[in-house]
C-alpha cells in the first residue's frame, strides 16, 4: 500500500524529479539502531535496551542501543542527524540536554529542523544521593556540612546538560553554596566514584541508586521529583527541601533524521506506544504512576505523554523542543531559544 510523505518530503523529491513510495508494511527489512549519548548503565541507557527488546520481538527485526559518548549527547546527536533518514537509525534524546547543548556548542547540530519527532518515552526520577560517609541525615545538615567545606561540593553529572548537571547549578544558586559539576559519560560511573567519596553528590535513578543504598555505600536525601515516592515516603523532593524553585524537565524522547519518511516515523511511533506497557512490567510497574509502584526493587520510571507538556501531535514537539524542556534559570532559555 502507497503511503504519502510529508508534504515537504514529498515537494523535496519532486524537486529532485522522483517521486517515491513508502509501505510501512514492509519496514523493517534489516536491524534498527537506537543511539543513545550516555554511557552503559543509567537509567537513559537501561530504558532504551527495554524499549529496543520489547520492539525487536514485536517488529520482527532486531533493534539495537549503540552508545555514542561525548559532548553530553551531541555526538550521537550529530551522527543521527547526518544519517539516512530511511527509518533504520534513531535517537534517544533526553529533552533538556537536547536543548543545552547546541546553545553552549553551536553548530554541533540542530535539534529542531535538524530531526523529525517520533515519539515520548518515558520520564526518569531520581533520588540526591550522597556519600555515606558525609556526616549528615538530612538536607538542612547537609547544606551545613556544605557550606563549611573549603571549596563547597562537587556534583556528579552524566554530561552537560543533563538534568544533574542542571540541579546542580540551581541548588547552587538558591542555597548560595560553591557547586562544582564533574562531568561523566554515564550515570555508572558518577555513582561509582559518589561510593568511594570522590564526589559529594549525584542523582541516581531509584534502580541504579538501591544496590549502594542497600549496601550502606550512599545514602539518599531527596527526590527529584514532582511530588513525595512511595519508596522512599520520608524524603522530600527537591522543591520540599528548597534546594530548588521548580523542577527540571526529565523526560526522554525518539527522534529521527529530517526528512525520514512519515509513514515510518508514524509506525515506530505506534510502536513505543504498544512497547509501553511491556517496558513498566520489565521494571516491576503495572501503574504508569512510578509513587504507586508496587515493586519497591523496579527502577522509576513514569509514561512520559504528550498530553502532559500539551503536546497535540508528534510535530508539535520539534516546534516547541526548545521552549518545552526549559524548566531551568531565564537566561538560559533566552540565549538558547529566544524564549522570555
Amino acid at each position: 500500500m502507497a503511503l504519502r510523505f510529508f508534504g515537504s518530503i514529498l515537494a523535496a523529491l519532486l524537486a529532485l524529479g522522483f517521486a517515491a513510495q513508502v509501505d510501512a508494511e514492509d519496514y523493517p527489512q534489516r536491524p534498527i539502531t537506537f543511539v543513545v549519548g550516555l554511557g552503559a548503565g543509567g537509567g537513559q541507557d537501561i530504558n532504551s535496551r527495554i524499549y529496543a527488546e520489547i520492539l525487536s520481538r514485536n517488529l520482527g527485526q532486531r533493534v539495537v542501543v549503540d552508545n555514542r559518548t561525548g559532548a553530553g549527547g551531541g555526538v550521537a546527536a550529530s551522527f543521527v542527524q547526518n544519517a539516512a533518514p530511511d527509518g533504520y537509525t534513531f535517537l534517544v534524546v533526553s529533552g533538556l540536554q537536547h536543548a543545552y547543548v547546541p546553545a553552549t556548542q553551536p553548530g554541533l547540530y540542530e535539534p529542531v529542523t535538524g530531526f523529525a519527532p517520533v515519539s515520548l518515552m518515558f520520564e526518569i526520577v531520581s533520588t540526591l544521593a550522597v556519600p555515606a560517609a558525609i556526616p549528615a541525615k538530612n538536607v538542612t545538615e547537609f547544606l551545613d556540612y556544605a557550606r563549611k567545606k573549603s571549596g563547597g561540593i562537587t556534583v556528579g553529572a552524566p554530561g552537560p546538560g543533563s538534568p544533574p548537571h542542571m540541579f546542580a547549578a540551581l541548588i547552587g544558586e538558591t542555597a548560595k553554596i560553591p557547586v562544582q559539576t564533574i562531568q561523566y559519560r554515564g550515570s555508572s560511573q558518577a555513582m561509582t566514584d559518589l561510593a568511594a567519596g570522590r564526589i559529594d553528590v549525584a542523582f541516581p535513578t531509584y534502580g541504579l541508586g538501591k544496590p549502594f543504598i542497600d549496601q550502606n555505600t550512599v545514602k539518599p536525601l531527596a527526590v527529584a521529583a514532582d511530588k513525595r515516592w512511595e519508596q522512599f515516603p520520608e524524603l522530600p523532593t527537591l522543591v520540599e527541601a528548597g534546594l530548588v524553585k521548580h523542577m527540571v524537565a526529565m523526560w526522554f524522547g525518539l527522534i529521527a533524521p529530517a526528512g525520514t519518511p512519515a509513514p515510518i516515523v508514524q509506525r515506530i511511533n505506534e510502536e513505543i506506544a504498544k512497547a509501553l506497557p511491556g517496558a513498566l512490567e520489565s521494571q516491576g510497574l503495572s501503574v504508569l504512576d512510578a509513587s504507586k509502584a508496587e515493586d519497591k526493587d523496579a527502577l522509576v520510571v513514569t509514561q512520559a505523554t504528550a498530553e502532559k507538556y500539551g503536546l497535540k501531535s508528534a510535530e508539535d514537539l520539534s516546534s516547541v523542543c526548545g521552549e518545552l524542556v526549559m524548566a531551568g534559570p531565564p537566561e538560559f532559555q533566552e540565549r538558547a531559544y529566544g524564549v522570555s
